[in-house]
């Protein structure tokens, strides 16, 4: 017999909920979903005549063993993880033209004149930013609509999180080179900054991505 096939339906829920991690909604509807799948077939064996312990045994046994089950609820979860790291990517830095206006904050009240490495950095991590922000949305629309496509599905998850991990890593030091090289010298002010609304939430961002190649990996 395969692993779990023919145990009752709380017991075999249980197991299925210790194989799986991942986002908790995500992870909560599917093992919602298949309590209600294998209550309702419960109730079907129930009335051909089944008692509610063999019942449940045949709708387990129908609903599959987890060897066959799991894989499929694991690549379930890598996508949900992957728009979810896609999204909070492109939050991050859909906020950086707001936290960077000249003149609309106390650290850049006064925006000196830059130095040539400065001005570089600037154009580079707009460069950069830019690609990130087309790449975050067809990240979250390839874990929507696109899944439609085998392919889409088998490899979307690992390559947001790759996208997803180089990004933060690039526009982080960026940022922090940013900091050191302007015509000013580099105070507290600025790195406070800069670690507050780039680097700590590019870090946190980057731990989801890594969470989402582990899945894909699983």
């Amino acid at each position: 017999m395969s692993i779990l096939e023919g145990v009752p339906v709380d017991e075999y829920l249980t197991t299925l909920s210790s194989a799986l991690s991942g986002p908790r909604r995500r992870k909560a509807d599917l093992l919602a979903e298949a309590r209600d799948h294998l209550a309702d077939a419960t109730e079907a064996f129930e009335a051909d005549g089944l008692d509610r312990e063999s019942a449940e045994r045949a709708a387990v046994a129908d609903f599959g063993s987890l060897e066959d089950v799991v894989p499929g609820y694991r690549a379930e979860l890598a996508i949900s993880q992957s728009r979810r790291t896609a999204v909070l990517l492109l939050a991050v830095l859909l906020i950086q033209p707001i936290v960077w206006q000249d003149g609309a904050w106390s650290w850049n009240q006064d925006p000196a004149s830059t130095t040539a490495l400065n001005a570089f950095l600037q154009d580079f991590v707009r460069s950069v930013g830019m690609l990130a922000i087309a790449g975050a949305v067809l990240s979250v629309v390839a874990g929507g609509a696109g899944l439609r496509h085998p392919f889409v599905h088998e490899h979307v998850s690992r390559a947001t999180g790759m996208f997803v991990l180089a990004n933060s890593a690039i526009i982080s030091l960026t940022g922090l080179a940013m900091a050191t090289t302007s015509s000013r010298p580099a105070g507290a002010l600025d790195l406070a900054v800069v670690g507050g609304f780039v680097v700590l939430p590019l870090a946190f961002v980057g731990l989801q991505a890594r969470r989402c190649l582990r899945l894909a990996r699983a």
